[in-house]
């Protein structure tokens, strides 16, 4: 969830590149050019080390909701299909697949001479596996409900499996990108107590070799990977829950990429240190940072409240003070310019007169003259968390605290490490609210953050949203392959949405990751910089690490 590469939803992280930074020099002002990034001999070697604000929660994708655990399992695991660099779904352990005209009816053909790890050969029986796991009710996952769409699902031989829907069902096709588990090792055990969340095997480009908790994550090369073995030889993130402390690391290049917060983008790095060993990129991301309310608690139970507090809330100041510049207002769970998104909906400008009118109206006043509003002799007060390390929403709180303070209410702020945050308060839904952001899918489904049914306990419901109509419109959304008519829904979805106001729908900020220079073959896409990571590659006379046995 962390918008993240640390936002928790099951989903990839798209992005669209505008621009990249470059240029040349050295610590004593000397200039040199940066190599064009895809300039050199291609070579195999060197370990890319990525720094994280959060660990791991589990390595098995259909149990975490976090985006550190999915973004180091996609590296592990592979589903039936991908999205390419330009956003187009391909094969990925499927390298065909029919669909019947009615569209009720996939067969995929599975690639031959696939291996786990383990050198077990891949084949349908794996498929279904995933599918049953998925789907059995003693799997405590948050991703079954797309499965649970599939009428009957088949094995038709070794390397054919096929899936059929009793009605049309959108995301259908996308969702068998879903991460695929090995049979042979998973079958029969209670995959919710299993070694294999912190010991997988899969299919990937990597291989699993350690973890050691709260400090890293190390893969290495998979030499007989189906696309070719990637070209480094291992891939390390190292976990370091400070942004200033990470930051301080890739000044010493003990790290080679990292996301970057918007002071370190805009002014941190304008030097000739980073300008000669790293580049930038920046590009509007498909996230969304919010304030989520628990709608279980009484307070944030009246509409009108909800949209008082979004009243409070000054996003152009969080925008231009927090990110300085660096994102763009949001309205609701979709970016803007996107083909599901409505500019059309209710807006919050920042308005404290009409925060405190709509307060009063719900019974809220200060009845004895603290500063603080109270009904039926309880002062409206609450506390706010978000995770450690995250710069970024410790600021956006520290805001939405004195504009609540303005219209005369009390909050205070907890920064709580990442895996208790996930694991103890947002997983349990033991919080008042919390600051933190989704990663959008390409697909506009959002069928499992938002439906009454996804609301327990590890769900990603987790605020406990409750709409009839939302839930009426998010299914016919997904049933139907006509756009014209899926955006109907999930225009009428965001109307409903900026009436009720479960978030504060914050900021869509843009994407600033940082990579060192010696990577060669970093190329920008539609779907961002990292499509590609298995082509990357650092020249021989630039090597700098070694992977041991």
């Amino acid at each position: 969830m962390n918008y993240l590469r640390h936002a928790v939803f099951f989903a990839l992280l798209i992005v669209i590149p505008v621009l990249a930074s470059c240029g040349g020099g050295d610590e004593n002002g000397t200039k040199k050019s940066l190599p064009p990034p895809g300039t050199s001999t291609p070579a195999y070697g060197d370990i890319l080390i990525e720094g994280s604000i959060g660990d791991a929660s589990n390595l098995i994708p259909i149990l975490s909701t976090d985006s550190t655990s999915h973004g180091i399992s996609a590296m592990i695991f592979n589903g039936l299909v991908k999205y390419d660099k330009d956003m187009n779904i391909v094969g990925d352990l499927a390298e065909s697949w029919d669909i019947s005209p009615d569209g009720l009816v996939i067969s995929f053909h599975l690639r031959k001479g696939v291996t786990w790890h383990d050198g077990r050969p891949f084949t349908a029986d794996d498929v279904m596996y995933t599918y049953k796991v998925t789907i059995d009710p003693k799997t405590p996952t948050a991703y079954s409900g797309d499965f649970l769409k599939v009428k009957k699902a088949e094995v038709i031989d070794v390397y054919t499996f096929r899936v059929t829907y009793d009605k049309p069902f959108a995301p259908a096709l996308p969702s068998w990108g879903s991460s695929i588990l090995p049979a042979h090792l998973l079958d029969g055990r209670d995959i919710a107590n299993t070694p294999f969340a912190r010991n997988p095997v899969g299919t990937g480009p990597y291989r699993f070799r350690e973890w050691k908790t709260g400090q890293k994550i190390a893969l290495v090369q998979n030499p007989a990977y189906f696309e070719g073995r990637p070209y480094t030889d291992g891939y390390l993130v190292r976990i370091i829950p400070d942004m200033a402390t990470m930051f301080l690391e890739l000044k010493a290049m003990g790290i080679d990429q990292m996301n970057l917060t918007p002071l370190q983008y805009t002014r941190q790095t304008e030097n000739d240190l980073f300008r000669t060993n790293y580049r930038k990129y920046r590009y509007p991301s498909f996230g969304y940072t919010y304030l989520g309310y628990n709608l279980e608690n009484p307070l944030f139970r009246d509409r009108r409240v909800r949209q008082a507090l979004s009243y409070a809330v000054n996003k152009k100041e969080i925008i231009d003070g927090v990110l300085l510049g660096l994102g763009q207002e949001a309205t609701g769970p979709y970016k803007p310019g996107t083909w599901a998104y409505n500019p059309d909906v209710k807006r919050y400008p920042y308005d404290p007169a009409k925060a405190k009118e709509l307060l009063l109206a719900a019974g809220w006043k200060d009845t004895d003259g603290d500063g603080i509003l109270d009904k039926d002799g309880k002062p409206f007060a609450f506390e706010i968390i978000t995770n450690q390390g995250n710069e970024v929403r410790a600021k956006c709180a520290e805001i939405v605290q004195r504009r609540f303070a303005d219209v005369g209410i009390s909050v205070k702020i907890r920064i709580i490490e990442w895996a208790a945050f996930i694991n103890e308060f947002i997983n349990k839904k033991k919080f008042d609210a919390t600051i933190l952001g989704w990663t959008i899918t390409l697909d506009p489904d959002l069928y499992d953050v938002w439906h009454s049914s996804k609301t327990k306990p590890g769900e990603l419901n987790f605020v406990s949203y409750r709409n009839s109509e939302v839930d009426e419109l998010l299914e016919r959304g997904r049933t139907t392959f006509d756009r014209a008519e899926r955006k109907k829904s999930y225009d009428r979805i965001q109307e409903i949405m900026a009436e009720d106001q479960p978030y504060t729908f914050l900021f869509v900020p843009d994407a600033l990751p940082i990579v060192s220079a010696r990577f060669r073959g970093v190329e920008t896409a539609p779907i961002g910089i990292g499509y590609n990571l298995i082509k990357w590659y650092v020249p021989k006379a630039e090597q700098r690490h070694l992977m041991t046995q």
